[in-house]
Protein backbone atom coordinates (compact mmCIF):
# COMPACT_ATOMS: atom_id res chain seq x y z
CA UNK A 1 0.00 0.00 0.00
CA UNK A 2 1.75 3.29 -1.16
CA UNK A 3 2.35 5.65 1.90
CA UNK A 4 0.72 8.56 0.70
CA UNK A 5 -2.83 6.53 0.37
CA UNK A 6 -2.04 4.66 3.69
CA UNK A 7 -2.16 7.72 5.56
CA UNK A 8 -5.37 8.88 3.87
CA UNK A 9 -6.72 5.77 5.11
CA UNK A 10 -5.44 6.25 8.71
CA UNK A 11 -6.62 9.83 8.78
CA UNK A 12 -9.77 8.50 7.16
CA UNK A 13 -10.28 5.98 10.23
CA UNK A 14 -9.63 8.29 13.06
CA UNK A 15 -11.74 10.83 12.04
CA UNK A 16 -14.70 8.27 11.46
CA UNK A 17 -14.55 5.77 14.45
CA UNK A 18 -12.81 3.03 12.22
CA UNK A 19 -15.16 3.69 9.24
CA UNK A 20 -13.87 4.48 5.73
CA UNK A 21 -15.07 4.47 2.13
CA UNK A 22 -12.99 3.73 -1.02
CA UNK A 23 -11.57 0.20 -1.27
CA UNK A 24 -12.24 -0.37 2.08
CA UNK A 25 -15.56 0.32 2.51
CA UNK A 26 -17.50 -1.82 4.50
CA UNK A 27 -14.46 -3.90 5.28
CA UNK A 28 -13.23 -4.83 8.75
CA UNK A 29 -10.64 -2.71 9.15
CA UNK A 30 -8.06 -1.88 12.29
CA UNK A 31 -4.77 -0.18 12.92
CA UNK A 32 -1.80 -1.80 13.72
CA UNK A 33 0.79 0.31 15.30
CA UNK A 34 4.09 -1.65 15.81
CA UNK A 35 7.68 -0.80 17.19
CA UNK A 36 10.30 -0.67 14.06
CA UNK A 37 12.71 -3.89 14.63
CA UNK A 38 15.60 -1.53 13.91
CA UNK A 39 14.35 2.03 14.10
CA UNK A 40 12.40 1.29 17.65
CA UNK A 41 9.93 4.42 16.29
CA UNK A 42 5.88 3.26 15.93
CA UNK A 43 5.00 2.18 12.31
CA UNK A 44 1.10 2.58 11.98
CA UNK A 45 -0.57 0.05 9.33
CA UNK A 46 -4.19 -0.22 8.68
CA UNK A 47 -5.01 -3.87 8.00
CA UNK A 48 -7.72 -6.10 8.03
CA UNK A 49 -9.08 -8.59 10.39
CA UNK A 50 -11.24 -11.72 11.22
CA UNK A 51 -12.93 -11.66 15.07
CA UNK A 52 -12.39 -15.21 16.58
CA UNK A 53 -14.07 -15.27 19.97
CA UNK A 54 -11.65 -12.56 22.44
CA UNK A 55 -9.64 -12.67 19.87
CA UNK A 56 -8.92 -10.66 16.83
CA UNK A 57 -6.82 -12.54 13.35
CA UNK A 58 -4.49 -10.27 11.07
CA UNK A 59 -2.76 -12.60 8.11
CA UNK A 60 0.73 -10.69 7.01
CA UNK A 61 0.06 -11.51 3.50
CA UNK A 62 1.86 -9.05 1.91
CA UNK A 63 -0.56 -8.99 -1.35
CA UNK A 64 1.10 -12.30 -1.93
CA UNK A 65 4.56 -10.92 -2.15
CA UNK A 66 7.61 -13.20 -1.47
CA UNK A 67 8.60 -11.51 1.69
CA UNK A 68 6.92 -11.41 4.90
CA UNK A 69 5.48 -7.03 5.41
CA UNK A 70 7.16 -5.08 7.68
CA UNK A 71 4.42 -4.60 10.73
CA UNK A 72 5.26 -8.85 10.63
CA UNK A 73 8.78 -8.33 11.30
CA UNK A 74 8.14 -5.66 13.95
CA UNK A 75 6.33 -7.64 15.96
CA UNK A 76 8.34 -10.43 16.04
CA UNK A 77 11.31 -8.17 17.73
CA UNK A 78 8.47 -6.16 19.46
CA UNK A 79 5.37 -8.16 20.29
CA UNK A 80 3.37 -5.83 22.44
CA UNK A 81 1.19 -3.55 19.92
CA UNK A 82 -1.17 -0.66 19.67
CA UNK A 83 -4.38 -1.87 18.24
CA UNK A 84 -7.42 0.61 17.17
CA UNK A 85 -10.12 -0.56 16.45
CA UNK A 86 -13.59 1.41 15.70
CA UNK A 87 -13.30 3.90 18.51
CA UNK A 88 -11.30 1.88 20.90
CA UNK A 89 -7.75 1.91 21.38
CA UNK A 90 -5.62 -0.58 23.49
CA UNK A 91 -2.69 -2.99 24.01
CA UNK A 92 -2.16 -6.10 22.92
CA UNK A 93 0.14 -9.04 22.73
CA UNK A 94 0.72 -10.41 19.24
CA UNK A 95 1.28 -13.87 18.48
CA UNK A 96 2.01 -15.39 15.27
CA UNK A 97 0.21 -19.19 15.44
CA UNK A 98 2.48 -22.10 14.70
CA UNK A 99 1.92 -25.52 12.72
CA UNK A 100 -1.81 -26.99 12.57
CA UNK A 101 -3.19 -24.46 14.84
CA UNK A 102 -1.98 -22.07 11.93
CA UNK A 103 -3.87 -23.73 9.39
CA UNK A 104 -6.66 -23.92 11.28
CA UNK A 105 -7.02 -20.51 11.92
CA UNK A 106 -6.20 -19.44 8.54
CA UNK A 107 -9.11 -21.68 6.92
CA UNK A 108 -10.84 -19.96 9.43
CA UNK A 109 -9.83 -16.69 8.14
CA UNK A 110 -10.33 -17.38 4.67
CA UNK A 111 -14.15 -18.66 5.24
CA UNK A 112 -14.77 -15.32 6.14
CA UNK A 113 -12.35 -13.76 3.40
CA UNK A 114 -11.71 -15.73 0.68
CA UNK A 115 -8.98 -13.56 -0.96
CA UNK A 116 -6.41 -14.72 1.62
CA UNK A 117 -6.46 -17.85 -0.22
CA UNK A 118 -5.16 -16.26 -3.46
CA UNK A 119 -2.43 -14.05 -1.89
CA UNK A 120 -1.21 -17.79 -0.23
CA UNK A 121 -1.71 -19.36 -4.09
CA UNK A 122 0.36 -16.78 -4.83
CA UNK A 123 3.68 -17.33 -3.05
CA UNK A 124 6.04 -20.07 -1.58
CA UNK A 125 5.74 -18.70 1.61
CA UNK A 126 3.37 -19.59 4.40
CA UNK A 127 1.16 -16.72 5.20
CA UNK A 128 1.82 -16.14 8.79
CA UNK A 129 -1.48 -15.79 10.96
CA UNK A 130 -1.11 -13.35 14.12
CA UNK A 131 -3.40 -13.70 17.05
CA UNK A 132 -4.12 -10.22 18.33
CA UNK A 133 -5.70 -10.50 22.10
CA UNK A 134 -8.24 -8.53 23.15
CA UNK A 135 -8.18 -6.58 26.62
CA UNK A 136 -9.93 -9.04 29.64
CA UNK A 137 -13.20 -7.94 31.77
CA UNK A 138 -11.05 -5.95 33.70
CA UNK A 139 -10.98 -3.42 30.79
CA UNK A 140 -14.04 -1.94 32.06
CA UNK A 141 -12.39 -1.21 35.47
CA UNK A 142 -12.00 2.42 36.39
CA UNK A 143 -9.50 4.50 34.51
CA UNK A 144 -6.08 4.99 36.23
CA UNK A 145 -6.01 8.45 37.38
CA UNK A 146 -2.44 8.08 39.32
CA UNK A 147 1.13 6.90 39.14
CA UNK A 148 0.54 4.34 41.51
CA UNK A 149 -2.13 3.18 39.47
CA UNK A 150 -0.42 2.83 36.75
CA UNK A 151 2.76 1.22 38.13
CA UNK A 152 0.00 -1.49 39.87
CA UNK A 153 -1.38 -1.85 36.26
CA UNK A 154 1.83 -2.66 35.21
CA UNK A 155 2.56 -5.31 37.45
CA UNK A 156 -0.55 -7.05 36.97
CA UNK A 157 0.26 -7.03 33.58
CA UNK A 158 3.59 -8.60 34.45
CA UNK A 159 2.07 -11.30 36.46
CA UNK A 160 -0.12 -12.14 34.34
CA UNK A 161 2.95 -12.79 31.60
CA UNK A 162 4.73 -14.92 33.67
CA UNK A 163 1.30 -17.43 34.65
CA UNK A 164 1.25 -17.65 30.93
CA UNK A 165 4.70 -18.60 30.19
CA UNK A 166 4.30 -21.11 32.67
CA UNK A 167 0.93 -22.54 31.61
CA UNK A 168 1.85 -22.71 27.74
CA UNK A 169 5.14 -24.64 28.72
CA UNK A 170 3.21 -27.07 30.71
CA UNK A 171 1.02 -27.66 27.61
CA UNK A 172 4.46 -28.22 25.90
CA UNK A 173 5.82 -30.86 28.01
CA UNK A 174 2.01 -32.58 27.96
CA UNK A 175 2.50 -32.72 24.36
CA UNK A 176 6.15 -34.23 24.36
CA UNK A 177 5.08 -36.82 27.24
CA UNK A 178 2.30 -37.61 25.19
CA UNK A 179 4.46 -38.31 22.18
CA UNK A 180 5.28 -41.66 21.96
CA UNK A 181 8.68 -41.69 19.75
CA UNK A 182 8.31 -42.48 15.94
CA UNK A 183 6.44 -41.34 14.04
CA UNK A 184 4.11 -37.72 14.46
CA UNK A 185 6.46 -35.05 16.64
CA UNK A 186 4.93 -33.57 19.41
CA UNK A 187 2.02 -30.93 18.69
CA UNK A 188 3.73 -27.87 17.39
CA UNK A 189 2.49 -24.19 18.35
CA UNK A 190 3.75 -23.58 21.30
CA UNK A 191 7.08 -22.37 20.80
CA UNK A 192 6.33 -18.83 19.15
CA UNK A 193 3.72 -18.59 21.87
CA UNK A 194 6.38 -18.81 24.31
CA UNK A 195 8.98 -16.98 23.31
CA UNK A 196 6.78 -13.78 22.58
CA UNK A 197 5.28 -13.80 25.74
CA UNK A 198 9.00 -13.82 27.30
CA UNK A 199 9.82 -11.36 25.06
CA UNK A 200 7.02 -9.21 25.71
CA UNK A 201 7.16 -9.70 29.22
CA UNK A 202 11.85 -9.01 29.49
CA UNK A 203 11.03 -5.76 27.66
CA UNK A 204 8.15 -4.29 29.89
CA UNK A 205 10.08 -5.12 32.68
CA UNK A 206 12.97 -3.11 31.40
CA UNK A 207 11.18 -0.45 30.16
CA UNK A 208 9.14 -0.21 33.58
CA UNK A 209 12.47 -0.26 35.62
CA UNK A 210 14.59 2.03 33.80
CA UNK A 211 11.47 4.68 34.11
CA UNK A 212 11.28 3.89 37.79
CA UNK A 213 15.32 4.57 37.74
CA UNK A 214 15.81 7.11 35.16
CA UNK A 215 12.87 9.10 36.03
CA UNK A 216 10.57 8.28 39.10
CA UNK A 217 13.09 7.15 41.92
CA UNK A 218 14.92 10.68 41.09
CA UNK A 219 11.71 12.60 41.55
CA UNK A 220 10.64 10.89 44.42
CA UNK A 221 14.25 10.86 46.21
CA UNK A 222 13.44 15.29 46.37
CA UNK A 223 10.34 14.71 47.99
CA UNK A 224 11.18 11.94 50.18
CA UNK A 225 14.76 12.43 51.07
CA UNK A 226 14.47 10.04 54.30
CA UNK A 227 13.65 7.36 52.08
CA UNK A 228 16.85 7.56 50.06
CA UNK A 229 17.76 3.76 51.20
CA UNK A 230 14.47 2.45 49.95
CA UNK A 231 15.08 3.90 46.76
CA UNK A 232 19.10 2.56 46.63
CA UNK A 233 17.81 -1.15 47.20
CA UNK A 234 15.25 -0.82 44.94
CA UNK A 235 18.08 -0.11 42.23
CA UNK A 236 19.99 -2.78 43.88
CA UNK A 237 17.29 -5.05 43.09
CA UNK A 238 16.40 -3.75 39.29
CA UNK A 239 20.22 -5.12 38.52
CA UNK A 240 19.15 -8.33 40.32
CA UNK A 241 16.38 -8.87 38.73
CA UNK A 242 18.08 -8.28 34.71
CA UNK A 243 20.15 -10.93 35.60
CA UNK A 244 16.96 -13.22 36.19
CA UNK A 245 15.52 -11.62 33.38
CA UNK A 246 18.35 -12.88 31.16
CA UNK A 247 18.73 -16.37 32.52
CA UNK A 248 14.67 -16.72 32.08
CA UNK A 249 15.04 -15.71 28.53
CA UNK A 250 18.09 -18.54 28.41
CA UNK A 251 15.72 -20.95 29.76
CA UNK A 252 12.53 -20.72 27.84
CA UNK A 253 15.26 -20.78 24.60
CA UNK A 254 15.89 -24.67 26.12
CA UNK A 255 12.80 -25.31 26.63
CA UNK A 256 12.28 -27.90 23.31
CA UNK A 257 15.61 -30.11 25.21
CA UNK A 258 15.42 -29.14 28.72
CA UNK A 259 14.23 -31.76 31.55
CA UNK A 260 10.67 -30.67 32.23
CA UNK A 261 11.61 -31.15 36.30
CA UNK A 262 14.87 -29.29 36.46
CA UNK A 263 13.24 -26.85 34.12
CA UNK A 264 10.19 -26.08 36.59
CA UNK A 265 12.08 -25.98 39.05
CA UNK A 266 14.08 -22.92 37.91
CA UNK A 267 11.29 -21.03 36.47
CA UNK A 268 9.62 -21.44 39.85
CA UNK A 269 12.47 -20.20 41.13
CA UNK A 270 12.64 -17.47 38.96
CA UNK A 271 9.28 -16.53 39.46
CA UNK A 272 9.17 -16.04 43.11
CA UNK A 273 12.32 -14.05 42.46
CA UNK A 274 10.46 -11.70 39.85
CA UNK A 275 7.41 -11.82 42.42
CA UNK A 276 8.91 -10.57 45.66
CA UNK A 277 9.80 -7.99 43.62
CA UNK A 278 7.28 -6.70 42.44
CA UNK A 279 5.43 -7.24 45.75
CA UNK A 280 8.18 -5.35 47.86
CA UNK A 281 7.45 -2.07 45.15
CA UNK A 282 4.02 -2.44 45.80
CA UNK A 283 5.02 -2.12 49.67
CA UNK A 284 7.29 0.59 49.71
CA UNK A 285 6.98 2.58 46.99
CA UNK A 286 3.07 2.79 45.07
CA UNK A 287 1.91 4.55 48.67
CA UNK A 288 4.32 7.44 47.59
CA UNK A 289 2.94 7.72 43.92
CA UNK A 290 -0.74 7.93 45.21
CA UNK A 291 -1.22 11.40 44.19
CA UNK A 292 1.11 11.84 41.73
CA UNK A 293 -1.39 12.50 38.83
CA UNK A 294 -1.52 10.01 35.25
CA UNK A 295 -1.02 10.46 32.61
CA UNK A 296 1.25 13.15 33.62
CA UNK A 297 0.20 17.01 33.24
CA UNK A 298 1.22 18.61 29.57
CA UNK A 299 2.96 22.18 29.98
Amino acid sequence: MPQTFQQSVITEFRANAGKVGGPFEGADLLLLTTTGARSAKPHTTPLGYVRDGRRLLVVASNLGAPLHPDWYRNLLAHPTVRVELGDEEFESLAVPAEGARRDELFARVVAETPGYAEYQDATDRVLPVVVLELPGPDAAAPPVTSLAGKMAEVHTWLRGQLRHVRDETEAYFDARARHGGAGEPPAPGLGLQIRQRCLAFCQALEFHHTAEDGHVFPAMEGYHPHLRDVFDRLREEHRSIAAVQAALAVLLADAAITEPDRFRAELARMTEELTAHLDHEEKHILPLLAEVPWPPATA
